[in-house]
């Protein structure tokens, strides 16, 4: 007999085995991979086909080594262990023993047979290797391309659901709790939104922030769109500061965060209260901000126009003065209202004498025609200072602008130039916008700013 003729007669006995032969490889792949054990992913049924399929493969590839096999049936293998989430080395130990035992069987058999099939055995171990490291090859990158198309659509899932959340319209079969249950939340934690400026379209400017949150035991869902990557997070009150340590260490553009909050429905307001915290920020240097839990600081982002205008009809006098004295009479302004209308605890964060803190209160009082005697005139001043912290940066440096050029009273009125002593100007300019800029209502300004956080 030939050498190929005795090749397909020892392979002929090999097809006549496969039967056998999966029992034997199904047998041995359940005792060493305990994921095929327990058949809990993979059906001991699925798991003694996928075998026999593929000794058929192996044996009719070993049979005609020159031509091209046909690698459906190991692509089709690899990309079912991929979506059932089997790991790839268990896949390819499991191809590795179906391969041994029909190897194996080949070697028992042909050592009874003549010195042909002997020197045939040499042959088929050259050609079947070959095909082994070509099927463990191709497993491996179906295996690798289908994970990856996986992902993908994982992450375009969780997006759509983060989108769902952030915009409050859920898709046809199913809720707003629907959602978040999908994506992970814990329903018995309080709620973050976060926004960032990207730095180029579509760029993260919070790179890896779901992996870095989640090394704390937090919970993150993110949606990137071409000019903000945003978030929802699920962080218990102890977490919060672990939430705002990462979002700082990372951070790479302007960031926002909203008020921490506990029902999904609200996960849109909460967006619009991340972005106003945004607005506040220069776009240099990449900091982070979180709008304040006062009720006030919300109802002046939710009607913009009306909180503009309030700041004009208010603060206009004061706006419309040199930037050096607005900006002393404003720090001052707020530095009073942030520590119990205090001059004496004001003039300790601004660096100046108390009288000096009474006597710009007076200009203020003079410009704007509001007494800080009256409960009115409080009102009106703490909620226009107020308004205007909240305002996006362009905007009221433009009203600023515009407010100069009109000429508003009091700009100038004899000694509108002077709003304290000359040395205490730059003390109180820096300690007043460096201490407390934009965080919180007046009077939680001290204690937000140790926190970190701010309308």
């Amino acid at each position: 007999m030939s050498a190929a003729g005795e090749s397909t007669s020892l392979l002929g006995w090999a097809q006549t085995q496969v039967s056998r032969l999966a029992d034997e490889a199904c047998s041995t792949i359940a005792d060493r991979i305990r994921i095929y054990r327990d058949g809990e992913v993979i059906s001991a049924g699925e798991l003694r086909e996928a075998i026999e399929d593929n000794l058929r493969f192996l044996i009719a590839a070993m049979a005609n080594p020159e031509q091209r096999p046909d690698l459906a049936t190991p692509r089709d293998t690899a990309r079912r262990r991929a979506k059932q989430g089997v790991p790839l080395p268990e896949v390819l130990h499991a191809y590795r023993i179906s391969f041994g035992t029909l190897w194996q069987a080949l070697l028992e058999h042909g050592r009874h047979g003549s010195p042909a099939v002997v020197q045939e055995l040499l042959g088929l171990s050259e050609s079947s290797w070959q095909i082994a490291d070509e099927h463990a090859t191709v497993v491996t990158d179906t295996y690798r391309n289908t994970t990856a198309e996986l992902l993908l659509s994982q992450q375009q899932r969780r997006s759509a659901l983060v989108e769902a959340l952030l915009t409050g319209h859920p898709g046809p079969d199913g809720g707003r709790w629907e959602a978040g249950a999908l994506l992970g939340l814990p329903a018995d934690a309080d709620l973050l939104v976060v926004a960032a400026d990207t730095r180029g379209l579509a760029e993260e400017s919070l790179p890896l922030v779901e992996r870095r949150l989640a090394d704390h035991g937090i919970v993150s869902a993110w949606r990137l769109t071409p000019a903000q990557q945003l978030g929802v997070i699920s962080a218990r009150p102890d977490q919060l500061d672990a939430v705002l340590k990462v979002l700082r260490e990372i951070a790479t553009a302007r960031t926002g965060v909203s008020p921490a909050y506990r029902s999904l429905g609200d996960t849109p307001r909460a967006l619009h209260l991340a972005q106003a915290a945004i607005a506040g920020l220069p776009i240099e240097p990449p900091r982070v901000r979180m709008f304040s839990d006062d009720p006030l600081a919300a109802l002046m982002v939710s009607e913009p126009a009306e909180a503009k205008r309030l700041v004009q009809q208010v603060l206009g006098p004061v706006l419309g003065l040199p930037a050096d004295d607005r900006d002393v009479l404003l720090d001052t302004l707020t530095a009073y209202f942030g520590h119990g209308s205090s001059a004496e605890r004001a003039a300790e964060v601004l660096y100046c004498h108390p009288n000096t803190v009474r006597y710009r209160l007076r200009r203020i009082q003079e410009l704007t025609g509001r007494s800080l005697s009256d409960a009115r005139g409080i009102t009106d001043l703490v909620s226009a200072s107020y308004a205007l912290r909240l305002q996006p940066r362009a905007d009221r440096q433009g009203q600023q602008q515009d407010d100069a050029g009109a000429g508003k009273p009091g700009a100038g009125k004899p000694g509108a130039a002077k709003s304290g002593p000359a040395k205490s100007r730059s003390g109180a300019r820096t300690s007043g916008r460096g201490g407390a800029s934009g965080q919180g209502l007046p009077e939680q300004r001290q204690q937000s700013s140790q926190a970190g956080t701010g309308p």
